[in-house]
């Protein structure tokens, strides 16, 4: 949410609102009735004693509780391809929005076809000055309104059917090599950038295994958000579940707390 440009499908804000305001506006609410906040990085999460969840962190810190509500959300998945290390952080990118302004007037490709690589093209396309939108297949995934603003936008040129190979350069990114995948021809594209945009993972390696995920990680819960582990909960991009947008993200949240208000009382506390 954070990192994204233009919200256009969080309810309450019919003309839309930025990411980052919505974001800050969360957060002030939230500090509004007094909650504690912690800056710690937990590294794992275990069942103690008597009802207890047991909490470290990176720094040794622990902490204890009777319920805890996972909600770490997912990181951006890799291509896997050579110079996609190498050129992190010059010239590769997993977000427009923080990086889109370095590439002003340049060319860049987006790799990706679903709903954050066709938002994340257009809001390239108000900076750069084309966008090449890369996809394996030969249609979008992306929600239709999207799909129709990038097809009308004359900067997005898309490459169908295409899977990106390498990525090259000497300083920073000069060129991706591409294979389209019907044809088995090769081809070298020339950009000065490369976002990518193929799917996410959880971030939930720090849970035990006690914790039920499915094959890819994502945490399984039941209809109030417990997870295999009585006592902890999760919500939002770190589920297993078929859509994962802001407004689903906060009813499972709200969801979620309910559930642990209901596990306190019948702990009796």
């Amino acid at each position: 949410m954070l990192t994204t440009d233009w919200i256009e499908n969080y309810p309450g804000f019919p003309e839309g609102i930025s990411g980052f305001d919505l974001v800050d506006k969360m957060a002030a609410q939230m500090r509004k009735f007094s909650t504690e906040e912690k800056g710690l990085e937990i590294s794992s999460i275990e069942p103690g004693n008597d009802n207890e969840i047991l909490l470290t962190s990176q720094s040794g810190e622990r902490l204890s509780a009777n319920a805890v509500i996972i909600a770490t959300g997912a990181a951006p998945n890799k291509l896997g391809v050579p110079g996609e290390e190498e050129f992190t952080g010059k010239g590769v990118s997993y977000c427009a929005t923080c990086d889109g302004p370095f590439f002003r007037d340049q060319v860049v490709a987006v790799v990706g076809g679903g709903d954050s690589a066709v938002q994340e093209s257009l809001f390239l396309s108000k900076i750069v000055k084309k966008v090449y939108l890369i996809h394996r297949r030969d249609k979008l995934r992306a929600v239709k309104w999207l799909q129709e603003r990038a097809f009308s936008n004359p900067k997005i040129e898309f490459v169908w059917d295409t899977v990106v190979e390498r990525i090259d350069g000497r300083d920073g990114v000069e060129s991706v090599h591409l294979m389209n995948k019907k044809s088995g021809e090769g081809s070298k594209l020339p950009v000065q950038g490369v976002f990518i945009f193929v799917g996410i993972h959880p971030n939930t390696d720090f849970l035990p295994d006690t914790v039920e995920k499915d094959p890819r990680g994502f945490i399984i819960t039941d209809e109030w958000m417990q997870t295999s582990v009585k006592g902890i909960y999760a919500a939002g991009d770190c589920r297993a579940k078929p859509l994962r947008q802001i407004v689903s993200a906060v009813c499972e949240g709200a969801t979620a707390v309910y559930g642990v208000e209901h596990y306190l009382t019948e702990l009796g506390l």
